[in-house]
């Protein structure tokens, strides 16, 4: 279906969101009022530039309190109207939208209300201007989309029919089914929006904390659905008021806009009979495991110390670049020593997500506006692509290491086997092992991997990391800082092979200094503590008092208590079990935890985050 997107979602002039929304791929736009009167172009002028790029002007936007008002008052109204309709028609727009009157003039009367829209809509007739109206979820007296299309059907004009506006139905807790009732050609437009759930003032909600399908928690595809049934074939457009949006580059929201839409459409498809045109992109292909975490560093010494210490071991070095292997158990970790090491100290860079069919990954990230970097390769080297997430982590799509080469017949139908990227790898003599040997204590994965995200590209990266890897959502968290709030919120497969914590700092300024964590999973986090300190790293020291309540809060062992509090060893359980996790120092912007889940826990231990947090302060070194 046709995608728009109100300017107002944007940020920028006029001119850099409209550019904004044709690059990304929109194929109309929303005209927001103030938008236009900001702007040094004409009507005309804006309607050429909207065509040059490819758009077309599907919505002028809004008229405000018009309806169910004292005569006189509606006299105004009209000249306002007939002043509307005239700019229109220079700007080439042929819908209007009214939202419902929130005039303390106006008078809870259906029959006035539907006598002076019908009178509106003969106006705008007049002009070749439909007009939508639209109930706002505070309207003085008409805040229902059942209620606003009752006052549409007494009014019985071609010229008039009904907006609908997800957040204005979903926020009132209106059940959409109804939406059926109403005949698809009497639906004049369609608004999209998510919102997270809050206890909050509707107005104030709708205003701040919009923003785009899939990432809050409003049902939209089911919504979306009842649409589509109902006969609606109009576009589908995004009127998304938000405070960080506004502040970010229009280019990549617009991206993420569309992005947005493309799921929602894909999600809604298994609802609706075939005739109805969604976007299909290919179908998701879910990660099964971690292949690697790559770290860029300027200085190999300390982080060769921190892994050496950790009980990994160089193993395997690439052939053409400066990049070692370390490896534990299924744990791997690439160090490289290239140009992109930043001044700031070691970075976390790059993923490697093991997957079922990598091209079929990639073909889906590209589909979903994410595409394939390119990539410096010599002939013989793996084919190996990568993605950028929105916040500039490389997530490359890897055959697992450890699948079976075809055989029978399958395998001499399939040619030679392709190379993993494992291959790209020659074995080093690590010289003196650091290696531990294998038992209690040792590490044998990546647990998960936390990223701090850009203050402006959190809910970006959880609908990327959703639709685009396809992985599954948790519930976004709050923890306290020192110096702010966090926010956070976890992606997953189904089986927690691959686990990725998203974060956000309290504060814009803090971009620079985004500080990323690798967690690793041992089944007995105190001996790979030991072990870590015997080696000569040093964890993270947490405060006495953490330990003094812990042994008020959960009925542990002394035993225990002295190790956890020994070794700086933070403590949790949910209802599937427990959770047991320490800390490393952080180097440049990269620190390790390592954990231990028992029992099926499900969790990351968020509510000792903010212990963790203030000692890292306390350290010098914040873990954003």
């Amino acid at each position: 279906m046709r995608t728009s997107i109100a300017t107002v979602s944007l940020s920028g002039s006029l001119t850099e969101k409209l550019t904004a929304a044709a690059r990304a791929g929109f194929d109309g736009v929303e005209i927001f009022e103030n938008d236009l009167l900001a702007s040094p172009l004409t009507p005309e002028e804006i309607r050429d530039r909207t065509a040059d790029l490819g758009l077309t002007i599907d919505l002028y936007q809004p008229m405000r309190d018009v309806e169910a008002l004292p005569e006189a008052e509606f006299a105004r109204s009209l000249r306002r109207a007939r002043h509307k309709f005239a700019l229109m028609r220079r700007l080439g727009a042929d819908t209007v939208l009214v939202c419902s009157s929130v005039s303390p003039l106006a008078v809870d009367d259906d029959a006035l209300a539907a006598e002076q829209l019908h009178r509106l809509a003969r106006l705008a007739e007049d002009f070749g201007v439909r007009v939508a109206y639209e109930a706002l979820a505070w309207g003085r007296h008409v805040n229902t989309y059942d209620h606003a299309w009752t006052v549409v059907e007494t009014a019985g004009h071609p010229a008039l029919g009904t907006c609908l506006d997800s957040f204005h139905i979903l926020a009132r807790g209106s059940d959409p089914k109804g939406i059926e009732d109403i005949p698809g050609d009497r639906i004049f437009f369609l608004q999209l929006a998510d919102a997270p759930l809050m206890a909050m003032d509707v107005l104030q909600w709708s205003r701040h904390y919009r923003c785009f399908p899939g990432q809050g928690g409003f049902d939209l595809s089911g919504l979306l659905a009842h649409v589509l049934r109902a006969g609606y074939r109009g576009p589908l457009s995004l009127e998304v008021f938000n405070d960080v949006f506004r502040q970010a580059a229009a280019g990549p929201t617009a991206v993420d806009a569309l992005r947005s839409l493309l799921v929602l459409q894909e999600r809604t498809r298994p609802a609706l009979p075939d005739g109805v045109a969604l976007a299909a992109p290919p179908a998701p292909v879910v990660p099964t495991g971690v292949a690697f975490a790559e770290l860029v560093t300027p200085d190999v010494v300390p982080v060769a110390g921190l892994l050496g210490a950790l009980g990994f071991t160089r193993t395997a070095r690439h052939r053409g670049k400066p990049v070692d292997l370390w490896q534990q158990g299924g744990a791997r970790v690439l160090v490289n020593t290239g140009p992109a090491a930043s001044r700031e100290g070691t970075a976390l860079t790059a993923i490697g997500l093991e997957s079922p069919d990598p091209a079929a990954a990639a073909r889906r990230a590209e589909a979903l506006l994410a595409p394939v970097l390119p990539r410096r390769r010599a002939l013989d080297d793996a084919a190996l692509d990568a993605v950028a997430a929105p916040d500039g982590t490389e997530v490359f799509f890897c055959a697992p290491i450890g699948s079976p080469a075809p055989s029978g017949p399958r395998a001499a139908s399939a040619g030679p086997e392709p190379r993993r990227w494992t291959d790209d790898f020659e074995p080093v003599d690590a010289g003196v092992p650091v290696a531990r040997p294998a038992g209690r204590g040792s590490v044998d994965r990546i647990d998960h991997l936390a990223l701090t995200q850009p203050w402006h590209q959190f809910d970006e990266a959880a609908l990327f990391h959703r639709g685009v890897l396809g992985l599954t959502g948790q519930e976004s968290v709050d923890v306290a800082d020192p110096y702010g709030l966090h926010r956070s919120r976890a992606v997953t497969n189904a089986d927690g092979s691959v686990r990725i914590a998203l974060g956000v700092g309290p504060a814009p300024t803090d971009d620079g200094a985004r500080i990323q964590h690798i967690a690793l999973a041992t089944d007995d986090v105190a001996e790979a503590a030991r072990r870590f300190r015997a080696a000569g790293g040093r964890l993270l020291p947490i405060p006495a008092n953490y330990h003094d309540d812990l042994a008020a809060r959960h009925d542990l062992d002394a035993e225990e208590l002295a190790v956890l509090r020994d070794l700086g060893i933070l403590y949790d359980r949910d209802a599937h079990g427990e959770f047991r996790h320490c800390y490393t120092e952080t180097i440049g912007r990269v620190f390790f935890e390592l954990v231990q889940r028992d029992g099926g826990y499900r969790g990351y231990g968020a509510q000792n985050a903010p212990v963790r947090l203030a000692a890292q302060h306390a350290t010098g070194r914040p873990g954003r």
